[in-house]
Parts: C-alpha cells; structure tokens; sequence
C-alpha cells in the first residue's frame, strides 16, 4: 500500500479578510473532496487572510494512480481558486 501527500500553497491577492479566504477554501475543499475521495486539511497559514497551505492524503496500490490524482487536483484547484499556486510538493510512503 503506498500513501501519497499532496502539499499545496495558495496566494489570494484578491482576499481582504480570513472569512473571504474561508469561503474560497470551503469551496475548494467540498469540490476536491467529493470528485476524487481525498483527505483534506488546512495545514499552514491559518491566521493569514492571503495564503493558506493545504494537504491531501489519498492511498492506493499503483503510484500511477495516486500521481494522476494529484495532477488532476493540483489543475482543478488551478482552475477553481481565486488566486495562485505558489508551491507544490508530492510525497510517498
């Protein structure tokens, strides 16, 4: 069985308080979740209304696959959030 982590850093130039970065987030977060069966959490930058730092877990037998899955999240959330992709970061185990 092979874990993999998916690590992701957002910048929302557009986000003036940390209920606007919530609601962007949220949005993300129900959307990833519900399309490719994810664990999900905001793991950095809690109290900054301009970044936030998410992680995705997700286990499977292929690493192919767990790849695909990450590529297909990291365009979704390129395509989804109001603002940028500053670094990402793919783990296994």
């Amino acid at each position: 069985m092979i874990i993999g982590l998916l690590e992701i850093e957002l910048y929302f130039p557009s986000s003036h308080s940390l209920k606007e970065k919530r609601k962007i987030l949220h949005r993300i977060k129900d959307k990833i979740q519900k399309k490719y069966n994810v664990a999900l959490a905001e793991l950095d930058y809690l109290d900054k209304w301009q970044r936030s730092r998410l992680g995705f877990v997700t286990l499977n037998n292929n690493k192919n696959l767990i790849v695909s899955i990450f590529n297909k999240i990291i365009t979704e959330i390129d395509f989804l959030a109001e603002g940028e992709i500053t670094f990402h970061q793919v783990n296994f185990w």
